[in-house]
C-alpha cells in the first residue's frame, strides 16, 4: 500500500516541509543544500526535524476500510515518504505488518519501489493500492491492484498492466475546493475600499467607480494568496478545530504543492493589478500584503498583537481606497474604523475560543489564548465598539460633517442604531450563536442585512 495521496490525502514530504517553515521560515535557504544530496536526504532531514504528528493527518476512509478487511492476510506500507515518518504512521494506525520507505539515502519511488517489492515478495508476489503514473512501475509486478484517488484514465493504463480490483475516483470537487481555498465570500471585506469614495460623495464619478474597482480586485487576489498561506502554515492547528478541519489543504482535498504554487502567484496578480493604479497603491498594498504574511507566520500568535493587527488590515483597505482615488484620508474614518474593526476582530476571537472551551480545551492551538480569557475579550470588545459609537457621534458635532452633508442631524440616528448592532452582536456571541467569522455573520444574518440598509439610508437622507 502506498501512503501519499493513496492511504492519506496529503503528502508527507510537504507536510513536513511546512511544518518546519511555520516554526522557521529562515529553514527556507536551507532545503537547496540538503536536496543537493538528493531527495532521500531531504526527506529525511524534513522528518528529523518536523515530524508530523500521524494523529493528525487526513486518511482515505475506503483505504482504512480495506485494511481492516484484510486483517488475515500481511500489509506492507511502501512508500517513498521517509522511514522515520511512516513507521510512525505505521504505529498509530496498527494494522501493518512492516514498512519499506526511503532510507537517507535510497528514495524508494518508482522503479526502486517495484524492485523492492519484487526481491521481498516475487514477481506477481503481491497486491498493490497506489494514486499515480508512478505507481504504473508497481503494478507491472503486481498480481492485482487498486487505483484510489486517481483518474479513470490511469485506471485504464493501470488494467492493461494488471487485474484491477477496484478503482476509487476522488470523492469531491477539485473545483469547489479550491473556491472554498480562495475564500470568495471574504473578498466581501474589500468592500471597504469603496467606503472613500462612499465619503467623498463621488457615487457617479465613473473614473474614480473603476479605480475603487481595480482596487477591490487587487486586493482580494492578495487576500487569497494570503488565506491559502495562511492555511498551508496553519494545518496542524486546522485539523483540531471543530470546522477548520474540513478546510480544502486540511482535509486533503487540494494537493499542498498546489497551494504553494499558487499562493504567490495570487499575490503578484494582484500586485500587478494595483501597479495599473499608481505606485501609491502598490506600496499600500504591498504593506497590507507583507502585513498578513507577518500575521500568518508570527503576529497571529502573539496575544492582543493579533486582533490590534487584524483591524489595523481592516483599516488598510480603507487607506487604499483613498489613495486609489486620490482623496485625503479622514482623520474620523480612521478613527472609527480602527475601533469598530477591533471590536470585530476581538469578537473573532472570543467566538473561537469559545468553541474550543466548550469541546473541553482549556487554550486555543496556534494563538496565545486561555479560554479564562474569555471574559477579557469580552468586556475590550464591547468596549471597543462603543468608542467605535463615539468616534462616530464626535464626528456628526464636527465641522466636517456640517460641510461634508445638508442634513447632518439626521446622522445622529446611525448612533443608536450601531449601538444596537454592536450589542447584539456580542450577546449572541456570549450565547454561543455567532459564526466564527463576523463577516459571514454579517453578511447572512438578517437582523444585520436590515440594520445595515437602515444605515445607508439615512446616510443619502443626510446627503
Amino acid at each position: 500500500m502506498d501512503l501519499d495521496g493513496t492511504l492519506l490525502h496529503t503528502d508527507v514530504l510537504w507536510e513536513n516541509a511546512l511544518a518546519l517553515l511555520g516554526r522557521n521560515p529562515l529553514i527556507l535557504f536551507l532545503l537547496p543544500f540538503w536536496l543537493l544530496r538528493g531527495r532521500a536526504h531531504l526527506k529525511r532531514m524534513l522528518a528529523l526535524r518536523a515530524p508530523v504528528d500521524p494523529a493528525a493527518l487526513p486518511y482515505d476512509a475506503r483505504v482504512l476500510e480495506l485494511l481492516e478487511a484484510s486483517a488475515g492476510r500481511p500489509r506492507w506500507l511502501v512508500t517513498a515518504a521517509d522511514h522515520a515518518q511512516a513507521e510512525a504512521i505505521a504505529a498509530y494506525l496498527g494494522r501493518f505488518d512492516g514498512v519499506i520507505a526511503s532510507d537517507g539515502v535510497s528514495n524508494l519511488a518508482g522503479p526502486a519501489k517495484a524492485a523492492a517489492l519484487v526481491e521481498r515478495f516475487g514477481d506477481r508476489g503481491f497486491d498493490y493500492l497506489g494514486n499515480g503514473p508512478v505507481d504504473l512501475r508497481v503494478w507491472r509486478h503486481a498480481r492485482r491492484g487498486w487505483v484510489v484517488n486517481a483518474p479513470g484514465s490511469l485506471s485504464r493504463r493501470a488494467a492493461a498492466l494488471t487485474e484491477v480490483v477496484a478503482h476509487w475516483p476522488r470523492s469531491h470537487s477539485v473545483a469547489g475546493a479550491w473556491l472554498r481555498a480562495i475564500r470568495l465570500h471574504q473578498w466581501m471585506k474589500n468592500l471597504l475600499v469603496f467606503v472613500p469614495l462612499a465619503a467623498a460623495h463621488r457615487f457617479f464619478d465613473a473614473q474614480a467607480i473603476l479605480a475603487s474597482m481595480q482596487a477591490f480586485l487587487a486586493f482580494g487576489l492578495c487576500a487569497s494568496g494570503v488565506y491559502i498561506a495562511n492555511d498551508l502554515l496553519d494545518l496542524a492547528n486546522d485539523r483540531r478545530h471543530p470546522r477548520k478541519r474540513l478546510r480544502p489543504f486540511a482535509s486533503g482535498r487540494i494537493p499542498l504543492l498546489h497551494g504553494m504554487v499558487a499562493a504567490p502567484l495570487l499575490a503578484l496578480a494582484g500586485l500587478a493589478l494595483a501597479w495599473r493604479l499608481s505606485p501609491a497603491f502598490v506600496a499600500v498594498l504591498a504593506v497590507y500584503w507583507l502585513s498578513t504574511l507577518a500575521y500568518s507566520l508570527w503576529l497571529k500568535r502573539i496575544q492582543m498583537l493579533d486582533v490590534t493587527v487584524l483591524a489595523g488590515l481592516y483599516t488598510v483597505r480603507i487607506v487604499g481606497g483613498a489613495v486609489a482615488i486620490t482623496v485625503p484620508l479622514s482623520f474620523w474614518l480612521l478613527a472609527f474604523s480602527m475601533f469598530i474593526f477591533l471590536s470585530l476582530a476581538l469578537l473573532k476571537r472570543y467566538t473561537e475560543l469559545a468553541a474550543m472551551a466548550s469541546d473541553g480545551g482549556d487554550r486555543a492551538h496556534g494563538r496565545g489564548y486561555m479560554t479564562a480569557d474569555l471574559p477579557l475579550l469580552q468586556s475590550l470588545g464591547g468596549s471597543s465598539g462603543y468608542i467605535a459609537v463615539l468616534v462616530l457621534a464626535l464626528y456628526i458635532n464636527s465641522p466636517d460633517s456640517i460641510e461634508l452633508y445638508s442634513r447632518p442631524q439626521l446622522l445622529w440616528l446611525l448612533c443608536p442604531l450601531l449601538l444596537y448592532w454592536v450589542g447584539r452582536a456580542w450577546a449572541l456571541a456570549h450565547r454561543g450563536r455567532m459564526h466564527d467569522d463576523p463577516v459571514v455573520f454579517a453578511v447572512t444574518d438578517r437582523v444585520s442585512l436590515v440594520v445595515a440598509a437602515l444605515f445607508g439610508l439615512v446616510v443619502f437622507g443626510a446627503i
